[in-house]
């Protein structure tokens, strides 16, 4: 027997942490680990023990005769990833740090956001004997995109929260909801109450398409529409077109399946899952039955992950097809790839199949059945519209080697107009600036050298870090953010070690007159613990895991009453 990783992977990598014969690769130690999809185990390796089914946050491992047919696809996938990844042995050792030594008591850290990369950097400061920790969010909620962001069909990943409550809940860890740093306490108050502080607050920005007819009303970008069905308080009152039959999403990246899936899901099966409730009222009445999912280049320059395309196709509730078209036309460039990259070849094996589909479900018998489909190497060229949304023109691209080597789309004189009054822009993410903070505003990113922030001049700024997507850009899954915030805060470990970061001579007493001050109005991770007891409590009677607060001041009133309560 041995065991199988499935789609829920998080690649937080803390089965591999775990592991006593080392099967469970790329590990965090690997070039590959940051591109990785998931992870994989090893079958000619593995013992049987079980302790990465024990360790796995997100219970995605499973013993191999546990898996059902449709999840066979991944003992395929793992065979592959080691046939191209032979395990080599290794008798390699971690250098011991230099701070190792170091006495830490007394100094605090700010970690600023709660998401995954905040929770990971407050995991690994919490680790260590005399540091204090304060993360600060703006939202009375924590966890970041856990909350806001996961698709709630997609509940194994949010499992995830439980690890970082268990941290949230620890002596020396203090969380602060309901400040944001930057408006309610300026950076520089910030760092005059710590010794350092790491900035983990994501990339909740949006790129833009520069084409006509972008904001018009019916175009939204991605991250609305995600943070509306998420129940975040920002986007509650958004209101999105669902009248025409057909919707669509611009890019193909797992964002983009989630819109697709969502957009075409029986309101019925989502009304068993965490989604807000305004959005699965507006959702009931919607027409759509069919979302177009467009990407500008080829299958294997897709950005959605084998994981998400598998579960989605298994899925009876939705046609899932590729247009045949858009398929044979990258081709060619996909034959190059395909060979030499076992990833690519699972996925152009998986698309290849849905373009067999795609024949029957335009049939007329399946007018009724709500449909999800691929186009590849097709662009958008214009939103069309007056005073909404009315259509969207597309072009139809062919794939060159530019003269730098890399894989370009070249648009042909194809084009076509597609009828919907709703088009979501999932094309990425950016950061947003925080004021007193160096900011990029080219790439979206605060600039870092592997995690210490630097200036306009590339010097150094003592004492600010950065962590997860706002330090190297919205790439990787969940746990990619553990190897990303354990670089940042072992460099922020090593300057407090040589005394390149001074001690801050304020005590705990000053900050929280401080906070008070600033935001009377703030939440602590006991009140979060009561609101999110409300909310689990009032999804009960309906079968939910949960029914989310979406207005502030109902969050507030929850904590005080409970606080009246405690006291």
């Amino acid at each position: 027997m041995t065991f199988v990783i499935l789609q829920p992977c998080c690649n937080d990598a803390s089965c591999a942490d775990v592991c006593p014969v080392d099967c469970i690769h790329p590990t965090p130690d690997e070039p590959e680990f940051m591109r990785a999809e998931m992870l994989h185990i090893d079958p000619d390796t593995c013992i049987d023990c079980g302790a990465c089914v024990d360790e796995c946050p997100v219970d995605a491992i499973r013993a191999d005769h546990e898996i059902d047919a449709e999840q066979d696809v991944y003992l395929e996938i793992n065979a592959d990833y080691f046939r191209a990844h032979p395990i080599r042995s290794t008798e390699y050792t971690s250098p011991t740090p230099t701070w190792k030594n170091t006495d830490f008591t007394g100094r605090r850290i700010a970690v600023v956001g709660s998401g995954p990369a905040a929770f990971y950097a407050a995991i690994e400061l919490a680790t260590v004997r005399g540091i204090e920790i304060d993360i600060y969010d703006r939202l009375l909620t924590p966890y970041g995109l856990v909350r806001a962001g996961v698709a709630p069909d997609h509940p194994e990943t949010k499992a995830v929260t439980e690890l970082f409550r268990a941290v949230a809940r620890t002596k020396s860890v203090h969380v602060h909801l309901g400040i944001e740093i930057g408006t309610d306490v300026t950076h520089e108050e910030l760092m005059a109450h710590h010794d350092a502080a790491v900035y983990a607050t994501g990339a909740s920005g949006e790129r833009t398409l520069d084409i006509p007819g972008e904001e018009l009303p019916g175009s939204h970008a991605a991250t609305e529409f995600v943070a509306w069905y998420n129940g975040h308080p920002d986007f509650a009152d958004r209101t999105f077109d669902f009248s025409s039959r057909r919707a669509v999403v611009i890019g193909n990246g797992n964002v983009a399946l989630d819109l697709a899936r969502i957009l075409t899901a029986d309101p019925e099966e989502l009304a068993h899952t965490d989604i807000a409730d305004h959005a699965l009222d507006a959702l009931r009445h919607s027409n759509i039955r069919e979302v177009l999912v467009l990407g500008r280049r080829g299958p294997a320059q897709a950005k959605f992950t084998n994981p998400e395309l598998i579960a989605l196709s298994n899925s009876t509730a939705v046609d899932l097809v590729a247009h045949p078209l858009d398929v044979d036309t990258a081709a060619a460039m996909d034959a190059e790839v395909e060979s030499s990259n076992a990833d690519l070849s699972v996925k152009l094996a998986l698309v290849r199949r849905l373009t067999d589909r795609y024949t029957v479900s335009t049939e007329p018998d399946r007018e009724s059945t709500r449909k999800i489909v691929l186009r590849f190497c097709t662009s958008p060229v214009a939103i069309e519209g007056t005073t909404s949304v009315s259509g969207i023109q597309l072009v139809r691209n062919v794939l060159r080697i530019s003269e730098d080597g890399s894989l370009c789309a070249e648009a042909t004189g194809d084009t076509e107009t597609v009828d919907t009054s709703l088009v979501l822009r999932s094309v990425g993410y950016r950061g947003r600036a925080i004021a007193g903070v160096p900011f990029d505003a080219t790439r979206g990113v605060v600039p870092n050298d592997d995690g210490r922030v630097i200036d306009a001049s590339e010097r150094v700024v003592p004492g600010v870090y950065v962590a997860g997507w706002i330090k190297r850009g919205p790439t990787g899954v969940i746990g990619t953010n553990r190897k990303c915030a354990r670089e940042t805060v072992h460099h922020l470990l090593e300057d407090i070690a040589s005394g390149s970061i001074r001690h801050t001579p304020t005590g705990r007493e000053e900050l929280d007159a401080m906070l008070f001050r600033k935001a009377p109005d703030a939440l602590d991770f006991t009140d979060w613990l009561a609101i999110d007891a409300a909310e689990i409590a009032a999804g009960t009677t309906s079968s939910r895991p949960r029914i989310k607060f979406v207005d502030q001041d109902a969050m507030r009133s929850v904590a005080l009453r409970h606080r009246s309560e405690r006291y």
